[in-house]
């Protein structure tokens, strides 16, 4: 399960877990935001047709949209992606044109924040194989990007691989290390939602969505967990 992993981290920041659950029938995805700032944590998950964005809390006190309010999953034809910014987006609009994952993340670097935050990326077929990237600075220079890309083209009933993107709370708090963890996926999305939401800390979780997608029917069940709720 995810529960170690989390638990022993007060920061892993946003986080995108990608699976096959053990019935091996469907395929599990979860995406969390974690914030230190007011901004940060003044959001919420709102559910649309094709996955789900972000939201202002309360817009009065929204300092700088440019970084907090994307779109970190949506439907690109058969395919789904997940991403922590708006390279969901250039994903979008690279495979609509029939082009690839990585070509579309080889235009991006991480993003333009203090911290250099990782771009963390997936995308998911409708067999239910995935790809996960992550693009960050070198050691934290900003004229330097490394990109990372990994395949899951054969995935294992019951395992998962989560990617975060920072390796813990800091200042500055440093970049995500190593190659995804392989995680427990259970057959519930209420049980994998409550192992995440209740492992994050709690002063800086914010929000969490987790999708189950039948593999032979395309039927969907979603969970979204706001710590802000309207």
């Amino acid at each position: 399960m995810p529960a170690e992993l989390l638990r022993s981290n007060k920061y892993p920041g946003r986080g995108i877990i990608i699976g096959r659950c053990s019935d091996n029938r469907r395929t599990a995805i979860a995406y969390f935001i974690m914030g230190r700032s007011e901004n940060s944590r003044n959001r919420i998950f709102v559910q649309t047709e094709e996955g789900i964005k972000t939201e202002a809390f309360d817009p009065s006190k929204l300092s700088d949209p440019s970084l907090i309010i994307y779109t970190p999953v949506r439907k690109a034809g058969n395919a789904i992606v997940v991403t922590n910014g708006d390279q969901t987006d250039t994903i979008w609009d690279y495979l609509s044109a029939g082009k690839s994952f990585e070509d579309a993340l080889r235009t991006r670097t991480f993003e333009p924040d203090a911290m250099k935050t990782p771009r963390i990326s997936a995308v998911v077929y409708p067999d239910g194989a995935y790809k996960l990237s992550i693009l960050k600075s070198m050691n934290g220079d900003a004229g330097h990007t490394l990109r990372f890309f990994y395949e899951y083209m054969q995935p294992k009933a019951g395992t998962g691989h989560l990617i975060h993107t920072y390796k813990s709370d800091g200042e500055p708090v440093p970049s995500f290390e190593g190659e995804p963890a392989a995680v427990k996926i259970p057959d519930s999305a209420d049980e994998l939602a409550g192992i995440i939401w209740s492992s994050l800390d709690e002063d800086n979780k914010v929000s969490l969505y987790v999708c189950y997608t039948d593999l032979s029917t395309g039927e969907t069940e979603r969970r979204i967990i706001n710590k802000n709720i309207r």
